[in-house]
């Protein structure tokens, strides 16, 4: 029998030796490689945990598809699948996909190397790029007393969408923070950054039962295995500078199942945040001056955005431009959450709904007060607090460099922690007024430092950030909108 030769096409050829080669790429090259990547990663993780405080969990370092079954096949959630399918009338098998696509939105896709290789350093270097970055309180013992094997949340006051860059990168050498972050973040390319630096997206609107408890089932998960998480409990942006009440949704995912005789205890640590200047600060109080009822706008403006970034980079190219100042972030006295339950005498397991509410609510009241009692002082919100005190009358250089020394010896005398540049208090009060004048929120005439009127509800921000830490006599400022219809928006 003579041989035959069969002819085909050369893009024919060409097409199946393509496919070969995907198909011996695929079943030998790709599992091998994976194979010695994952060894890699492996050990990049292990000799991470050896230098960090906070160790990263197994949980945290889950595929996300395996993540994503375990809380589907959560029993609460089977439940809450059931009850939604019956009240919607629809089949279970609807509903399952429905949790499913919530579970794929909530749940992070955890990369060490995305974290501590890209989203560290940019978070450092965006941080020292814009602010003179300083840590204020820190005790450093009582921290590094926290056991091992403990969730720890470190709960924050919220100014800021620096506010995550900022915490990041002081807390990298520690460890890896897991972030709640609401759905502006949801835009292609920064939300894969988020879900790889390990942030989870919440819709903080959202009222549907299935979803929330999709979103509670993920929270408790990840404090019962050990995450590090941080929260703001503020659930927001202070819009006038002053700390806002807690919103009780995530705090009360992470304790109502909590256990006072289980293994892992959670500790809370109160993180305490002051700018000297705020990126956000004139959308955040042309914000707070919407008239009752109506919804703010945060519409953004790509020409605004580009007409600040060329100024900067025009002031950067002449050596004009400057730092916002400082940014101080302060660490308080952990508290665990064992101890505060022993001495109230509860069980957050044992209590009615109404009265676990309640708890719930005194624990975020408790926590707020300890991260305001370690909000930094800065200049900025120093100097502001002098010139507003002064009721409109006005104060030469000499009158209100007293005034912000008398203001500093009230806060360190109730224990707050005053950050003076240099150790000097007249250039504590040079760099915050310099700032303000710059900014024309203070006016100088005829060598008189005034507030500018048209400008009293940003300087009333910045002195609301500290009014706490002087009581009853530093109570918020508010400011109606017509005090301030000339300010920019």
């Amino acid at each position: 029998m003579s041989a035959s030769t069969v002819t085909v096409p050369l893009w024919v050829a060409v097409v199946l030796g393509a496919l070969a080669l995907i198909a011996l790429v695929d079943r030998l090259f790709a599992p091998a490689f994976g194979w010695w990547m994952r060894r890699r990663v492996n050990r990049a993780i292990d000799e991470l945990n050896q230098r960090l405080k906070l160790k990263i969990p197994p949980f945290k370092l889950a595929r996300r598809r395996q993540l994503i079954e375990q809380l589907m096949f959560d029993p609460d959630v089977l439940k809450a699948v059931e009850e939604e399918a019956k009240a919607r009338g629809e089949p279970k098998s609807v509903t399952h996909v429905r949790a499913r696509r919530y579970a794929k939105e909530i749940i992070p896709a955890f990369s060490a190397y995305a974290y501590f290789r890209i989203g560290t350093a940019l978070a450092k270097r965006i941080s020292t790029a814009l602010y003179r970055v300083r840590i204020g309180a820190f005790d450093e013992s009582s921290l590094y007393q926290v056991p091992d094997d403990a969730a720890v949340v470190f709960v924050i006051n919220h100014r800021s969408n620096m506010d995550y860059v900022l915490v990041t990168y002081l807390v990298s050498q520690s460890s890896a923070l897991s972030y709640a972050v609401g759905e502006w973040a949801r835009v292609w390319a920064l939300q894969s950054l988020i879900r790889a630096m390990g942030g989870y997206f919440v819709r903080r609107d959202s009222s549907n039962p299935l979803y929330r408890k999709v979103l509670a089932r993920y929270v408790h998960m990840a404090t019962a295995s050990g995450v590090a998480q941080a929260v703001f409990p503020e659930g927001g942006l202070t819009r006038d500078g002053s700390l806002r009440p807690p919103k009780l949704g995530l705090l009360s995912y992470m304790v109502s199942g909590f256990d006072p005789q289980g293994a892992r205890d959670i500790v809370f640590v109160p993180v305490g945040l002051n700018y000297d200047r705020v990126l956000e600060d004139r959308i955040l109080t042309a914000a707070a001056s919407t008239p009752k009822g109506e919804r703010p706008s945060f519409a953004f403006n790509p020409l605004v955005l580009a007409g600040f970034l060329g100024k900067s980079l025009w002031q950067r190219l002449r050596g004009a431009w400057h730092r916002y100042g400082y940014a101080c972030v302060s660490f308080g006295r952990p508290l665990s959450l064992r101890d505060y339950l022993h001495d109230r005498g509860v069980d957050f397991r044992a209590l009615p709904e109404q009265e676990r509410f309640s708890e719930i609510a005194h624990l975020g009241k408790r926590l707020m007060q300890e991260v305001g009692n370690v909000v930094p002082a800065l200049p900025v919100s120093l100097v502001a607090s002098a010139v507003l005190a002064d009721g409109g009358g006005g104060q030469s250089s000499l009158e209100l460099k007293g005034a912000v020394a008398e203001l500093m010896e009230r806060l360190k005398a109730r224990g707050a922690h005053v950050h003076i540049p240099r150790q000097d208090q007249e250039y504590a009060v040079e760099v915050g007024l310099r700032m303000l004048l710059l900014r024309h929120i203070v006016l100088l005439e005829d060598g008189v430092y005034r507030a500018n009127p048209k400008e009293t509800m940003l300087l009333a921000y910045y002195a609301n950030a500290i009014a706490h830490l002087l009581g009853a006599e530093g109570a918020p400022m508010r400011t109606s909108s017509a005090a301030t219809a000339g300010a920019k928006p």
